[in-house]
């Protein structure tokens, strides 16, 4: 049965007039579909179907989102059962971690978090008291009879959330196991993965020179070389797509690109795989890469996402512990106008080819980004994303890059998250954001509600199919 602890009209505008617009293009599109093109779950969830385990493990252990926000107020990640690298002792009771978050989960009013846990506790699990130190026993026990029951197997959860698609992520020297293990299945063309190469790309990776060289292991090809590390590369797209994959993925801090001389390359690689590259090295080696995959993209035909802006693992202390992705990430400036003109001069103009942009820099909106994409052919916007993934945000984004992009320079939303039980969350968030910047457009005369209407689709579900190529 539903529970109030949701406001229906949650987001949408507080004038009355733009509320009702907004309410109206919403109950539209509310049951559309979710296509999630891009995003970081566990691929072994979905081949292996097996009941998650409890309700700490999944909703806070592996969530950075959650559990930087605790560090930030003091509480060792220990104590909240991340696993150490070194192996050394951490929290193994999980009702006990999960009570750490009921008596701190104040921490998180009026954050993106508080939207997406309190629609995971409501909607997705029926809860109809309030989270709280008081609660948390009988949310923590609820949670995890729930989870052993077979409705709330992964497999079960893709259904009930109405996930048409999902794509996970893997590295260039990932074999694809849980891949593997769906092919010839149903299931394989509904998940499906995208290949993000930058862990033998980035030569400040700790080991980029191993994954060098495995990756020549894995395909065939000498990496000791610089024409045969590309054909290495080439031959891993042509696996990845065999598993589904329809785009490539690439972390860098910037967004700078390169063209050089073959000679160059050579010297730079070899340079690199010698584990002596200054870090403008490593950066120029990293900007070659980024023109060599939009090449190998008009080559293979995948898409292309280049998420840029992002200081990772600022907390050098967090990384030794630790290690990555453990909530020490920053957002930084980020120079897309010079950075991108290289490879844009090179490949800007190709209507076949497909390069969307993130960025954690916002001031970049409607400076760079949308007239770059309300100009060359092969730009695409991507949503707001990570620390942006919000309201707010979005609407920021909607703002900034409405007048100069349009909406159709844009692909949709993505959610780019590991939290799985959040998916439906963060997609409803997006799906109101969007009817509240179309409602009020309709209230100023901007837009015939009609418009607005078919807007509201291709922003749901039409642009995300298209700019993924999976129409």
């Amino acid at each position: 049965m539903k529970n109030n602890l949701l406001d229906p009209d949650r987001l949408f505008p507080a004038d009355a007039a733009q509320r009702d617009i907004a309410r109206n293009l919403y109950q539209g599109i509310k049951d559309l579909p979710i296509i999630s093109p891009h995003g970081h779950t566990d691929p072994g969830w979905f081949a292996e179907n097996q009941c998650f385990t409890d309700a700490t493990r999944l909703l806070l252990v592996p969530d950075h989102y959650l559990f930087r926000m605790l560090y930030s107020q003091g509480i060792p990640m220990e104590n909240l059962g991340v696993p150490r690298s070194d192996g050394g002792p951490v929290e193994t009771d999980m009702r006990k971690i999960w009570h750490v978050l009921a008596a701190n989960y104040h921490l998180y009013r009026g954050t993106p978090s508080s939207l997406w846990m309190d629609h995971v506790f409501y909607e997705v699990f029926g809860l109809t008291e309030l989270f709280s130190p008081d609660t948390a026993d009988t949310f923590y026990d609820h949670i995890t009879a729930q989870l052993q029951t077979d409705a709330y197997r992964p497999r079960a959860l893709l259904d009930r959330f109405n996930i048409e698609l999902i794509a996970t992520t893997e590295g260039a020297v990932d074999e694809l196991p849980h891949h593997r293990a769906l092919a010839g299945t149903p299931w394989a063309c509904r998940v499906i993965t995208t290949f993000r190469p930058d862990d033998a790309i980035d030569p400040e990776r700790e080991d980029f020179v191993g994954n060098v060289s495995r990756l020549g292991e894995m395909t065939g090809k000498d990496t000791g070389n610089w024409d045969s590390y590309l054909d290495a590369m080439r031959a891993q797209r042509a696996t990845f797509r065999e598993f589904g994959a329809t785009a490539t993925d690439h972390g860098h801090p910037t967004a700078a690109t390169a063209d050089l001389e073959k000679a160059e390359c050579e010297a730079l690689f070899a340079r690199c795989l010698s584990g002596e590259a200054s870090a403008a090295e490593a950066e120029l080696f990293r900007a070659q890469m980024l023109t060599e995959m939009a090449g190998m993209s008009l080559e293979d035909g995948m898409v292309m996402q280049i998420h840029a802006g992002a200081r990772r693992n600022t907390n050098s202390l967090v990384f030794d512990r630790f290690g990555r992705d453990k909530g020490a990430d920053v957002p930084s400036a980020t120079n897309f106008l010079d950075g991108l003109q290289p490879l844009l001069n090179k490949y800007g103009n190709e209507s076949s080819l497909k390069i969307i942009l993130f960025t954690l820099d916002e001031t970049t909106y409607s400076r760079e980004l949308a007239p770059l994409a309300g100009h060359f052919p092969c730009l695409k916007l991507g949503p707001p994303w990570w620390f942006h993934d919000s309201p707010e945000g979005m609407l920021r984004f909607r703002q900034q890059t409405t007048e100069t992009a349009g909406f159709y320079n844009t692909v949709g939303f993505n959610d780019d998250t590991r939290a799985f039980l959040s998916i439906p969350a963060r997609h409803d968030v997006a799906r109101r954001m969007d009817c509240r910047f179309l409602a009020t457009l309709v209230s100023e005369g901007r837009l015939r509600l009609s418009e607005a209407e078919d807007l509201s689709r291709d922003l749901t579900y039409n642009l995300v199919k298209q700019g993924y190529n999976l129409a």
